[in-house]
């Protein structure tokens, strides 16, 4: 029994009969459901994102990927679609995103009869393809274009209700101080000005944002990757430049207006600061991800030294056979994550 005193009366709970009473019963019903809710919610760890206005919405149109999120409140399609979804993989070009999700197809040993389907292609502007619990999904090159994509897919595990995803960039750089070949894993992303933090403009204010991937999940790829000896895996720092050219101290854009002893002398305080390679994404994809609570890697091959050039010059099957690197490390990660036994 409980009790609890209202003014001067004195009221008297028997549990028996509130369980009975019919309004009582109703509501608690609703809360036992709540609860369990909650729990689950807290069980699986849902992304949460960092937007209370996401929560206004009715409804949600994610146009890049041409994803409706028609009810956001009970988004039951999303969720029957894209809830089982435990790996996001992204990369540059809609054909190494195909050939992954083929690989990754073959690994999980999945159906190979069935043609893949590009669920965004209406957009007409990124590729994805869901095998199994992994997207593949294409984000073009460079910050800018990558963020409208991962801001898109970040809210679609959101809706689904995904339990704790992982989002893994697999790509193509400029490696610093080491041979062609070489697969990069990434620590802690830089800027063009060797900070280790996303800079972004958001109603003419700088905002400042540290670039660090999740240490755990880095950890892992490299036990993943363990067992490859034909070509050197690292741990390491990665710089993402703003352009392709003069952000990365390239010599040979249509402007430059540096000496290459100065281009020498910049890779060389990027490679004190353990850098080991160069691309245009990195800063952007760990600042946003680690913001909103999401788990992310960055896995990228490197086509040159950028010590010893500038110009790519790989054959058709070197490029195909390093761009294929990635997919190996990634690979091995995904059947961990989705068949722990095996």
């Amino acid at each position: 029994m409980l009790s609890g005193k209202h003014t001067k009366q004195t009221y008297i709970w028997n549990t028996r009969s509130i369980a009975l009473h019919p309004c009582i019963q109703t509501w608690g019903v609703i809360l036992a459901r709540k609860i369990q809710q909650d729990c689950k919610i807290m069980a699986n760890r849902y992304p949460n994102l960092k937007n209370p206005h996401l929560k206004t919405m009715k409804s949600d149109f994610l146009y890049h990927i041409n994803v409706n999120v028609a009810d956001t409140d009970n988004p039951t399609e999303i969720r029957e679609k894209f809830g089982d979804v435990k790996v996001v993989c992204m990369g540059g070009t809609k054909n190494r995103m195909l050939a992954l999700a083929e690989h990754v197809r073959t690994l999980l040993g999945l159906d190979d009869k069935q043609e893949l389907v590009d669920i965004a292609e209406a957009g007409n502007r990124y590729a994805i393809y869901k095998v199994g619990p992994v997207l593949c999904c294409s984000h073009g090159v460079g910050m800018s274009t990558m963020s409208v994509v991962l801001h898109e897919l970040l809210k679609l595990v959101h809706y689904a209700q995904c339990d704790d995803p992982v989002f893994i960039r697999l790509g193509t750089s400029g490696g610093v101080g080491v041979a062609p070949g070489t697969v990069v894993v990434t620590k802690e992303a830089y800027n063009g000005y060797l900070r280790n933090e996303h800079e972004i403009a958001i109603l003419g204010k700088k905002v400042l944002r540290p670039a660090i991937f999740d240490e755990q999940v880095a950890k892992d790829l490299m036990t993943c990757s363990s067992y490859q000896r034909d070509y050197e895996i690292v741990w390491g720092n990665t710089m993402a430049a703003e352009c392709f050219y003069e952000g990365q101290g390239r010599l040979d854009g249509a402007s430059c207006d540096y000496t290459e002893a100065d281009k020498m002398a910049f890779l060389q305080r990027a490679f004190e600061k353990g850098i080991r390679n160069i691309e245009m994404e990195a800063t952007m994809f760990s600042a946003l991800t680690r913001h909103v609570g999401v788990k992310a890697a960055d896995v990228c091959v490197t086509l040159l030294n950028r010590l010893n050039g500038d110009q790519v010059l790989l054959t058709k099957e070197q490029k195909e056979d390093f761009e294929h690197r990635p997919f190996t490390i990634v690979g091995e990660y995904i059947k961990k994550a989705v068949m722990p036994s095996k």
